[in-house]
């Protein structure tokens, strides 16, 4: 699983017109599952953004995690997450998962936050989607369950 962090002071997402996730201050997730991706990688990756250490203290800009600042969580399914674009200039998705196996893993990461204490707003699974927010500071962190970056 890969997701792309960014810490916001607000943001949402729209599908056909309508919004249908609302965050404040936070985290805006995007979210992309690979082929073969479970529980592991769900719990890896869930636990890693909920403890990243990205929100400001009295003392230090990037010092508490979102759940010590009391943040919400917007997330947002993106298989562009798994683009290869080293060959030529269309992406290849051959790691992305497909998205019926996709759409059930991503529920499942929804539930594991929500197991922790959040209640994640979302986009719509495969939905084309209009995000926007706020991003604070700007900070932007790329997490990858396989550890590659």
């Amino acid at each position: 699983m890969r997701a792309v962090v960014q810490r916001v002071r607000q943001a949402h997402v729209e599908v056909e017109g309508c919004v249908t996730g609302r965050i404040g201050k936070g985290l805006a997730v995007l979210v992309g599952i690979r082929r073969g991706d479970g529980d592991e990688e769900i719990e890896y990756l869930g636990d890693k953004i909920l403890d990243l250490r990205i929100f400001p203290d009295e003392k230090y800009p990037i010092n508490r995690s979102l759940r010590d600042a009391g943040g919400e969580i917007l997330l947002i399914s993106q298989f562009t997450l798994y683009g290869d674009c080293r060959k030529g200039r269309r992406p290849s998705f051959d790691e992305a998962e497909t998205p019926e196996r996709a759409q059930e893993v991503y529920r499942r990461f929804v539930e594991h936050l929500s197991g922790r204490g959040f209640r994640p707003q979302e986009g719509i699974f495969g939905a084309m989607m209009i995000v926007s927010l706020e991003n604070d500071g700007p900070v932007t962190i790329l997490l990858d369950s396989e550890k590659s970056f």
